[in-house]
């Protein structure tokens, strides 16, 4: 697994156990910290990781938009908590990376991939209509 998809995992799990347990922005960091040490204590592009929770959490709003906008007949609070969470990753990566860092296709390859093996059955098509959607449409508008 490369360092950077498992980074991914790691702010994903963070991000589903504070969502899950609805858990204050200021936990985050702890939480964080020990998913660090538990799955990852060896890695050291902790940025990236802090780069992503962050980002997600600061654009939250437009994040969550965005997903309502794209998936209008899924209600966000009823999406699966990992699918959401998988998408605002998505998003964030999507939106708000610098492309030469995060290549649109790459973040949306991501996304499925974190989305098929933490998700259910049907997660990774999921995911993939959604940020598919997003990004054609985000095309459409830089035309």
């Amino acid at each position: 697994m490369s360092n950077r998809h498992l980074c991914r995992s790691i702010a994903l799990q963070s991000l589903y156990e504070w969502d899950f347990l609805k858990k204050s922005n200021s936990e985050l960091e702890n939480i964080i910290k020990r998913n660090i040490n538990d799955f990852a204590a060896s890695l050291d592009d902790f940025p990236f990781i802090d780069d992503l929770v962050n980002g997600v959490i600061l654009n939250l709003e437009n994040i969550d938009s965005a997903i309502i906008k794209a998936a209008p007949q899924w209600p966000i609070n009823q999406i699966a908590i990992v699918d959401r969470n998988v998408l605002r990753i998505g998003l964030y990566e999507l939106l708000y990376s610098k492309r030469e860092d995060v290549p649109l296709k790459v973040a949306i390859n991501e996304a499925i991939e974190l989305a098929k093996y933490f998700g259910g059955e049907s997660s990774g098509k999921f995911v993939n209509g959604v940020l598919g959607t997003i990004y054609r449409e985000n095309e459409e508008h830089s035309s």
